[in-house]
């Protein structure tokens, strides 16, 4: 189905399943909509892939996290609902946590699925580029502009002074759930865990960062155990 976005753009919503609703944000950022085998796994919940803009079957290009975020308030009030749960995938956690800020009370749950934190750290990105060769490929269609822009402005949002105050406030009910195997460091995620006053840290021993690929009943018994409406 498409809703159109607060300036007319159209945007793609694919609805799975039905039962209590999750929202899935693909990471990327810019990278079509992924989640598909995850929202599968939960049969009993309603699984919403938005494409975001530019991206997939959805309108418009490059754009910043304010857009984007609302975008996501967009899709909530087209649906009619309250509350929905948030889970976000590697930088789609980012986004995740940025809509949760913005909009605590529409979130029941947020869950950070192999998030990368609110860092820009060289000795992260060392590690990332040394062993990515060695990832399992998913050959996913994205924008290079839409990432160019939304991690552009990403960097931005992560300096903002107050950042760590609000974090620090931060109401929303959280779960961290970090692929054990992942070649992305996952310290800058356990950081948030300890901060986050409503958080805790989860694991998926000896998953990868697409942990669908390989752990599917693992993720499912996860999520399971995460998720509470």
């Amino acid at each position: 189905m498409f809703i159109p976005a607060a300036d007319g753009i159209p945007l793609h919503l694919t609805r799975l399943n039905a039962g209590p609703p999750l929202l899935l944000l693909s990471g990327g950022p810019g990278y079509d909509p992924y989640l598909k085998p995850v929202a599968k796994l939960l049969p009993d919940v309603e699984g919403l892939l938005l494409a975001a803009r530019g991206t997939g079957q959805s309108g418009g290009g490059a754009h910043g996290l304010d857009a984007a975020i609302a975008d996501l308030e967009t899709v909530r009030e087209a649906l009619g609902l309250e509350q929905w749960g948030v889970l976000g995938h590697s930088w789609g956690a980012a986004l995740g946590l940025a809509y949760a800020l913005a909009h605590p009370e529409r979130v029941s749950h947020l869950i950070s699925f192999a998030g990368t934190g609110i860092q820009h750290d060289q000795d992260w990105k060392a590690a990332y580029e040394a062993s990515k060769d060695a990832e399992l490929p998913l050959d996913i269609p994205y924008s290079p502009e839409v990432h160019r822009a939304l991690l552009a402005d990403w960097r931005r949002w992560i300096k903002l002074p107050d950042l760590l105050l609000h974090l620090l406030r931060l109401p929303v009910k959280t779960t961290f759930l970090h692929s054990g195997a992942d070649i992305r460091p996952g310290w800058p995620a356990a950081q948030l865990a300890s901060l986050l006053p409503a958080a805790e840290w989860r694991e998926l021993p000896g998953a990868p960062h697409h942990a669908w690929l390989t752990h599917a009943p693992e993720l499912e018994q996860a999520l399971r155990g995460i998720l509470t409406f």
